[in-house]
């Protein structure tokens, strides 16, 4: 039997509501392409080369297009560093994500959660980190799976990347209370534009 008043409780049905309505979005497909422009526009002059991003599941933001442009933006440049793009692999062990080359068209597997992840690739370590927001709220906190992989990694990386949480307008929630362990991201962007730092 589950009570009502337990925190984590509330988190998954909070979790399972804002997952159907981002499943359900009559715009979703309008609001990928904003948010794509968003992207596109706020990688402009980062320094980065490596940047890890996510496999798109439950209706999520897919930031793969934006990322395969940026990459080919910096061949265009003639950069003498290649840019990169990582997908993350899960440690099933210590719970944590390493990320692993990506490229379009490069060989894929699933994960052992069923997620699709570079087949046979090397590791690479991302300066920047696109991450997946269920929900999002003030001060850069986010609402994820609740698996807490992101967590665990992000307290392994050193130097720890400066990470981004990608949603849409519709995943923000005034009232979000962190948790102790919640650690804060660096910047949230959505199809609007960015939400954090404001």
């Amino acid at each position: 039997m589950s009570n009502a008043n337990d925190p984590s409780e509330h988190k998954k049905a909070l979790r399972r509501a804002l997952i159907e309505q981002r499943l359900a979005l009559p715009d979703r497909l309008a609001r990928g392409d904003a948010l794509q422009q968003v992207m596109r526009i706020w990688l402009v002059g980062r320094p980065d080369t490596v940047i890890g991003a996510y496999w798109p599941i439950k209706g999520e933001f897919d930031p793969l297009p934006a990322l395969h442009r940026w990459k080919e933006d910096g061949e265009l440049l003639e950069e003498t560093q290649l840019r990169r793009i990582g997908l993350p692999v899960v440690d099933k062990v210590h719970k944590t994500l390493t990320f692993w080359a990506w490229y379009p068209g490069c060989p894929m597997e699933e994960d052992a959660y069923g997620i699709p992840k570079p087949k046979d690739t090397e590791v690479i370590v991302p300066t920047l980190l696109f991450v997946p927001c269920v929900g999002y709220g003030p001060g850069g906190y986010r609402l994820g799976y609740g698996g807490g992989f992101y967590d665990r990694t992000l307290a392994t990386l050193s130097p720890k990347p400066y990470t981004v949480g990608l949603g849409f307008g519709t995943g923000f929630l005034d009232d979000l209370e962190p948790e102790a362990h919640d650690v804060p991201l660096d910047a949230i962007l959505n199809d609007h534009g960015v939400v954090w730092p404001v």
